[in-house]
């Protein structure tokens, strides 16, 4: 890994050294399970939940009360979708998810509509935006869940979640609005009072945190139900059921309170890469395009296609440098980004890659990439 140029921090993010040193004593003198009431050991590990509930629901303008830890934004996802699903399917079997949502979302809603459920998707213009047209066009009196994300983890293009959410509450004011936020956290002020949301999804991964925790916050007044998906325990106040991993919830704090502090002067730092990014590779390739809003985007990411280049070739040949051509999540699929094939053709979307800048990446980093990736797509050319 040292000699890897690592641009693909939309998939996963490198633990910050500040969130691993505040784990680590988490891991052997401070074991005990947060859930044993009898002893020091117990109290102290309650205490180290209580404050990184506190972390987490600070960076997201929520009460520690209304936030629940998952083990990602996976179940996360699927606990907000079924479980709005289960609590409130008396007023309706009718759910609405926009084309471009994770697959977390996407396959969950398609699995409820296995079962029963009724499924709207709301297509996304060229540039991966949401209209409040399109949206309100996808509601029916029996809608019961929505789900929109706030950023794209592909694109990197920012919904108006606000303006979204109002249109739900004129048309369908008990629906239940789910807001997907793993790709804004840490990158854009999120407040789930001013957003107009029920139900929102983290994660600590994608903001230099550990993997395999994540958050669920569900809105307190009024009070949303959700029926929970795992039992056995009555954990997380009987929402979501097993024993907490004291350790990664710590770091899941740290990294939310590093990511709040520092994110003004991150986001115009990688903002001045990501640009620097795009104009190198403009003159040393040549027949860009960015894919997706130029303007209503998280400043990390650059997802671009080159003309007259494969993606899959382009990953291939510069070994050196971590990129993808689409979500990690589906990167095992032998098909376009669904993603993109909401936005774009076929044959654009297969010319298309993504580059996240994260944390640790250096101006050399951008520089060495603009060469590498210059000389490989060249060589493809011909030229």
């Amino acid at each position: 890994m040292s000699s890897l140029i690592y641009l693909d921090n939309q998939a996963t993010t490198r633990c910050d050294p500040r969130v691993l040193e505040r784990m680590l004593p988490y891991f052997s003198e401070h074991y005990g399970n947060a859930a044993s009431t009898t002893h020091s050991a117990g109290w102290m590990a309650q205490a180290a939940v209580n404050l990184a509930r506190e972390q987490v629901a600070a960076s997201i303008g929520g009460l520690a009360g209304e936030v629940f830890f998952c083990s990602g934004a996976t179940e996360a996802n699927n606990l907000a979708l079924r479980g709005a699903a289960s609590a409130y399917s008396q007023r309706g079997k009718h759910l609405v998810v926009a084309a471009t949502e994770h697959a977390s979302v996407l396959d969950c809603a398609r699995d409820l509509q296995r079962v029963g459920w009724e499924l709207s998707i709301v297509p996304v213009s060229e540039e991966g935006l949401i209209t409040r047209e399109d949206l309100r066009a996808a509601l029916r009196d029996t809608t019961t869940v929505v789900s929109i994300m706030l950023a794209n983890n592909e694109t990197g293009v920012i919904a108006d979640i606000v303006s979204l959410a109002a249109s739900v509450r004129e048309r369908c004011s008990a629906a239940v609005f789910h807001c997907d936020a793993v790709a804004g956290l840490g990158k854009i002020p999120i407040d789930v009072g001013a957003l107009g949301v029920d139900v929102l999804t983290i994660s600590a991964h994608k903001i230099h945190g550990p993997k395999g925790v994540g958050a669920l916050w569900r809105r307190s007044r009024p009070r949303l139900v959700l029926e929970p998906q795992i039992v056995g325990g009555g954990h997380e106040r009987g929402l979501r059921s097993g024993t907490l991993p004291v350790p990664l919830l710590v770091g899941f704090g740290r990294a939310c309170e590093i990511a709040s502090s520092e994110r003004l002067e991150e986001s115009a730092r990688l903002g001045a890469l990501r640009d620097r990014l795009l104009a190198g590779l403009q003159t040393a390739v040549g027949g860009i395009e960015v894919n997706g809003s130029t303007e209503s985007r998280i400043s990390s990411n650059l997802n671009i296609a080159i003309e007259g280049v494969s993606a899959d070739s382009l990953v291939s040949s510069v070994r050196d440098i971590a990129m993808s051509t689409g979500s990690a999540c589906s990167s095992a699929v032998a098909k376009p980004s669904h993603v993109l094939a909401a936005m774009m053709s076929a044959e654009r979307a297969h010319t298309s890659i993504r580059l996240g800048l994260g944390r640790f990446t250096t101006e050399e980093d951008v520089e060495t990439t603009i060469t590498r990736i210059g000389a490989a797509a060249s060589a493809e050319r011909g030229t």
